[in-house]
């Protein structure tokens, strides 16, 4: 497929492989030439202010041809019955916005680099954003763009191959704490056991000792279950691993505790395994190198996936100090405060770095939901979660995405307050499996 545009910019470089390759699974080339543009006789396109003759036309807004980041005053209309912004005003065009300007906005997160209000852990929260604000952050507005785009392609074209990419599915748990008792070391567990008597919760104090002498299995252990039921669905999972030293947000096993480590290798054997970089390494230069360094000799290979603890992601200096380390892709693109598609999309892509106008080589793989959000932001009960969940897998499986969830460890546990989250997990991998 020919694609004509009066500039090429590294933008449209970006957007337009976005849309074709990542997303439709079309070969395409982009071109200024227009002699070469008229004569080709195979499916084709103008992107451009005006058409050049009567071939099919997208009219464009400026965005993909600048440089910088301006402060846009966005207008939006209703399309499909979705919103959709930068919208155009020519009768030729057989769409009446840019969807390529609006989808680049999107997955290049152009509104994070502007000025906003930082939430208590100096994120990019989800009521910031233009799709919370517009009420279409549950739908994957560039998939299903891209959809749209094919359509009238193929409606143009009728012999044109648009292959797309199959759904996908794929769960991730993130390991904060591996165990809820074991393996702290003494001083933590001595702390434990007093916390636990100064709020007069002798059952918790009862709970740990019969953890501590073998009798009862440590709550946060559910490894076993995990391991059955991704078998049982025939799934593998991404691990990301808390591998920082302790602090008040970064409250794993000590990194040098052998058994922490061989269960590591036990979740690599079966699963891919990334580094989950803590929460000071946000702040303290040098402390990420040292955290996936310490993962990749425990399992002796490299570490090329990485989600941010507690989704701390910052624009573009998280993205670029993954790069830094040869992380390859990274899953913390969603939002920890409501569920949806942050960048409204559900098909992973390459991370485009607004100030220095490059395509980088990290790939994003966006997340749809974390537990933690339907439970602790949202207050919902697991039979509410469920039913929030439902609609999400369809939204991805109706454009042929990948559908990817966050869940830890300690939330598989079916106790205390997750006690029916067990059951929403299997019921979300039911629906959610190809």
């Amino acid at each position: 497929m020919l694609v004509y545009t009066h500039k090429i910019t590294n933008r449209i470089r970006y957007i337009f492989g976005v849309i074709f390759k990542d997303i439709l699974n079309v070969s395409f080339e982009v071109t200024s030439d227009n002699e070469h543009f008229e004569s080709y006789e195979g499916p084709k396109f103008s992107y451009t202010k005006q058409p050049l003759g009567n071939e099919l036309f997208f009219a464009s807004e400026g965005l993909l041809f600048e440089r910088g980041i301006n402060h846009i005053d966005l207008v939006f209309i209703e399309y499909d019955h979705i919103p959709a912004f930068f919208p155009v005003y020519n009768k030729q065009s057989v769409m009446p916005f840019d969807p390529f300007a609006a989808s680049f906005y999107m997955v290049s997160r152009y509104e994070e680099y502007l000025p906003y209000k930082k939430d208590e852990h100096g994120r990019f929260s989800a009521m910031e954003s233009i799709a919370w604000k517009n009420g279409f952050l549950n739908k994957p507005v560039v998939n299903i763009w891209a959809a749209k785009i094919a359509g009238l392609l193929q409606l143009r074209f009728p012999d044109i191959e648009i292959k797309g990419h199959p759904y996908n599915f794929i769960p991730t748990i993130d390991i904060d704490a591996a165990w809820a008792y074991r393996q702290k070391g003494f001083f933590r567990m001595i702390g434990g056991y007093l916390g636990a008597a100064s709020r007069f919760d002798f059952d918790e104090v009862s709970e740990r000792i019969s953890v501590q002498t073998g009798r009862k299995k440590d709550p946060f252990d559910t490894y076993d279950f995990q391991f059955a039921i991704h078998k049982k669905y025939k799934l593998k999972p991404v691990y990301f691993i808390l591998f920082g030293e302790y602090g008040l947000n970064d409250k794993n096993i000590p990194v040098r505790n052998r058994k922490f480590h061989r269960l590591i290798k036990s979740l690599a054997d079966r699963a891919s395994v990334g580094i989950h970089p803590s929460y000071n390494s946000n702040f303290r230069n040098g402390k990420l190198k040292t955290e996936v360094e310490r993962l990749s000799r425990v399992l002796h290979r490299e570490i090329t996936k990485s989600r941010q603890h507690f989704l701390v992601l910052q624009l573009p200096t998280t993205y670029r100090n993954l790069i830094n380390l040869d992380i390859t892709d990274d899953y913390s693109m969603g939002f920890a405060a409501a569920p949806g598609f942050r960048a409204g999309i559900c098909s992973s892509y390459p991370f485009f770095d607004l100030d220095l106008d490059a395509i980088t080589p990290l790939r994003i793989h966006p997340f749809t939901y974390m537990e933690g959000t339907l439970k602790d932001y949202m207050n919902l009960t697991p039979e509410q979660a469920l039913d929030t969940i439902k609609p999400l897998i369809a939204e991805v499986k109706a454009v042929n995405g990948t559908f990817i969830p966050i869940w830890h460890n300690e939330t598989l546990s079916d106790m205390k307050r997750w006690k029916g989250w067990q059951k929403v997990y299997e019921e979300m991998i039911k629906l959610a499996v190809p």
